[in-house]
C-alpha cells in the first residue's frame, strides 16, 4: 500500500470526511483490520481564506508548498489537496515535489467519463465557479460545464464560508441549493458538480433526481484506488493502473 499525503484544514469539516472515506474505501477493499497509510498536513484556513480574499494567490501557494514538500519528506508517495478552491496552484504544487498530485478536477471527470456524463453543472466557491483554472480543465476533457448565475453565485459562495465551513447545516440553505441544482438540470445539466469539498456535508444524492458528483467523495475513493494500484500513472487522467 502505498502512503497518501493529504493537505487538509481547508475547511478541517471536509478534511475529516476525506480522512474517514479514505479508512472505509481501503477496509472495504482489504477487509480485516486494514487501514490506509496516510500523512496529514492541516493548515490554518483562517490565514489561507483571507490570502484568497485578497487575491494573494502566490503566498497561498508558498503555504502549500512548503505543506506538499513536508508530506514527501514524511513518506508520502502522492498527494491528495482536499480542496477544490486550492487547486488553481495545482501546478506550483506538483513543481515544489517530486511526487505526483492526484487532481481533485481529474478525478471528477473519471467518473463522469465513466457514467456518460458530458455536460454538467458546477457549484463551489466564486473562484472555482467562476475562474478559467477549473472549468478550463473540464473542458478541455470533453466536458461542456454550466454555473449558476450571479445572484445564484454569491449565495453558493456565502453559504460555504459563512457556514459550512464553520460546521453550520442550515434548512434554508439547503432549500436553496437544491434549487440552484434544479436550475441547472433545467438548463440541460445531465448532473451537477459540488465543486467544494465542504457542499456534500449540505445536500445528498437522495435529496434530488438529479445526479450530484461530490467530488470529496470522487476524490477520496480514487486516493484509495491510487494507494493500493501497483503503480502510479496521473499522466492519464482516465485511469490509474
Amino acid at each position: 500500500m502505498k502512503t497518501i499525503g493529504l493537505i487538509g484544514g481547508m475547511s478541517w469539516e471536509s478534511t475529516q470526511t476525506y480522512y474517514r472515506l479514505i479508512n472505509q474505501g481501503v477496509k472495504a477493499r482489504l477487509g480485516g483490520l486494514h487501514s490506509a497509510r496516510l500523512v496529514l498536513y492541516s493548515v490554518d484556513f483562517a490565514e489561507i481564506e483571507a490570502l484568497q480574499r485578497r487575491g494573494d494567490w502566490a503566498a497561498t501557494t508558498q503555504i502549500l508548498g512548503e505543506a506538499a514538500r513536508s508530506l514527501a519528506a514524511a513518506g508520502a508517495d502522492f498527494l491528495v489537496l482536499c480542496t477544490n478552491t486550492m487547486h488553481k496552484v495545482a501546478p506550483q504544487l506538483e513543481q515544489a515535489v517530486d511526487i505526483p498530485l492526484l487532481h481533485i478536477a481529474d478525478a471528477t471527470v473519471n467518473e463522469l467519463h465513466w457514467q456518460g456524463v458530458t455536460r454538467v453543472g458546477l457549484l463551489g466557491t466564486r473562484f472555482t465557479m467562476e475562474q478559467a483554472f477549473y472549468r478550463e480543465r473540464l473542458e478541455a476533457q470533453g466536458i461542456e460545464v454550466l454555473i449558476p448565475d450571479a445572484a445564484q453565485r454569491e449565495r453558493v459562495h456565502a453559504v460555504i464560508y459563512d457556514e459550512l465551513c464553520r460546521g453550520e447545516i442550515r434548512a434554508d440553505s439547503k432549500a436553496d441549493y437544491l434549487e440552484i441544482v434544479a436550475s441547472l438540470a433545467g438548463q440541460g445539466a445531465q448532473g451537477v458538480i459540488l465543486g467544494c469539498t465542504e457542499i456534500g456535508l449540505l445536500i445528498h444524492a437522495d435529496d434530488t433526481e438529479v445526479p450530484l458528483f461530490d467530488t470529496t467523495a470522487i476524490h477520496a475513493e480514487q486516493a484509495v484506488e491510487a494507494a493500493l494500484a501497483t503503480k502510479l500513472d496521473f499522466a492519464t487522467p482516465y485511469r490509474l493502473t
